[in-house]
């Protein structure tokens, strides 16, 4: 046997390492009839994950005067954050686990808000579309390719269930604008762009040549640790697994990529009908090492020719020192108001998180969220004023920030289509997943999109789908 399978299946049953669960199963028998609220009526929405980001969420949804929250779900129940919440709309039922919020109550609910950590997304969302609930789940969709393709078939399969990527920008002012310069032939073959989050991450500055996993610790007695595993792999609780710290950990976050790349690619990745990339590239891993995302890295991604336009790299920038190429006529670096700030606090990048997009004939500087494109160099865009068409605004008396959920609850009444279905932007988060695997395994990616398939590396190939934890098969079969 060949010393590099001996390592690739070593590699393989330390990431399918679990501890055996029950968890609780909803029969597909419960499964409801979807039900559009009435255009007079509010949406009664359920919400899992109340804390930190989650509060972010539903003060956004309570702003839209269109939804009622009926239940609350959260695996930390008794933490200040979650108790804050739960003292500020007391009539909400409240729970711990999400099974036993639908057993109990499935009939009284709508939608259903997913705001867990990345690998907490897909069990919860999953199970809300088998019941016929609307869901809006926070980005990135799945953490794991398998999981993405799922959400997908579940689409399909259920057409009448409103689902929405919470990607703000989506609905702002960026996805119109850049939908409406497409269809003007403004931005039209382009051939590269550079993505790019330069801000401190939590992770920045930890020990890379970390040989483990963290130590166990004590459990908070308010936790129910098993349930916030969930399906991924079973670690010892560590307080540097939750309260956002997740987001450091290959086995249950997606890093700076799958946290900014969702409101930076989002746009071009939809408007230019990128797809899946046939090559992934890490060409460059600052602090490489198996458990934690790196310090600095630079992902290239190779996306094909598609019918008339030409193919197209995208490269990912992250890291403080680690910037593009910057072209000339950029213009000043400032911060822009339309992108809020990181869950640690303030920007404090030497580049405002963004990307610069390069055609044949134009170069566009762009940043996150709902912020526009700009025709550089100045002197290039105010040639081009005079042809530039009027960009339409999502309709709304709400402030912009708010369009996101108010498209969704409006889409759950039938009055709109959502902006960010889970068909759109379930195969933007495979791309990340992809990213990430790069990421991990410090290591150049082929990939078939016909087959699904890492057709060069076994050890990534099996990333693409790892296994669930025993006793959560169940929701892995649409």
């Amino acid at each position: 046997m060949k010393s590099n399978e001996v390592s690739r299946r070593s590699f393989i049953k330390k990431a399918a390492a679990f501890t055996v669960v029950t968890p609780t199963i909803i029969s597909t028998a419960k499964c409801a009839t979807v039900r559009p609220a009435a255009a007079n009526e509010r949406v009664n929405l359920a919400v899992c994950g109340i804390g930190n980001r989650g509060a972010e969420v539903i003060r956004d949804f309570a702003a839209t005067g269109l939804c009622n929250f009926v239940a609350f779900c959260d695996v930390d129940m008794g933490a200040p954050q979650t108790t804050r919440m739960m003292e500020q709309y007391p009539n909400a039922k409240r729970f711990q686990n999400f099974s036993e919020m639908f057993d109990r109550m499935a009939n009284q609910i709508d939608a259903v808000a997913v705001i867990t950590p990345d690998h907490a997304h897909y069990p919860a969302s999953i199970v809300s579309m088998q019941l016929g609930k609307h869901v809006f789940a926070e980005k990135p969709l799945g953490r794991t390719f398998r999981e993405n393709e799922l959400l997908i078939q579940a689409a399909r399969k259920y057409p009448r269930v409103v689902t929405q990527m919470c990607n703000q920008g989506h609905s702002g002012a960026n996805f119109f604008q850049f939908k409406t310069w497409m269809q003007a032939g403004i931005i039209k073959d382009v051939t590269a762009i550079t993505a790019h989050m330069n801000s401190p991450r939590r992770w920045h500055g930890w020990d890379v040549n970390m040989r483990s996993m963290p130590a166990g610790q004590p459990i908070p007695t308010t936790l129910d640790w098993n349930e916030w595993i969930m399906s991924a792999n079973y670690n010892p609780y560590n307080v540097d697994y939750v309260n956002g710290q997740w987001r450091c950990w290959y086995e249950y976050g997606m890093g700076a990529l799958g946290d900014w790349g969702a409101h930076i690619i989002d746009t071009a990745h939809r408007f230019l009908n990128l797809g899946m990339p046939y090559e992934i590239n890490p060409l460059y891993i600052e602090g490489h090492n198996p458990f934690f995302f790196p310090q600095a890295s630079t992902i290239q991604f190779r996306f094909a020719a598609r019918g008339s336009m030409p193919s197209c790299d995208v490269t990912w920038y992250d890291g403080v020192n680690n910037l593009p190429p910057i072209p000339p006529g950029f213009g000043v670096v400032g911060l822009d108001p339309n992108i809020p700030p990181p869950s640690t606090g303030t920007l404090t990048a030497r580049l405002n998180p963004g990307k610069i997009i390069y055609s044949d004939t134009l170069t566009f500087r762009g940043g996150s969220h709902a912020s526009t494109l700009s025709i550089i160099p100045e002197e290039k865009a105010r040639e081009m004023e005079s042809r530039l068409p009027v960009v339409p605004r999502y309709q709304s008396s709400l402030p912009e920030n708010v369009h996101h959920f108010e498209n969704f609850l409006k889409a759950c009444k039938g009055l709109e289509q959502t902006h960010s279905p889970f068909e759109i932007a379930a195969p933007l988060s495979q791309v990340f997943s992809l990213g990430v695997i790069a990421q991990r395994l410090n290591a150049r990616l082929e990939f078939n999109s016909t087959l699904n398939k890492i057709t060069n590396n076994r050890m990534a190939n099996d990333l693409l789908s790892p296994p669930p934890r025993k006793g959560w098969e169940q929701y892995y079969r649409i």
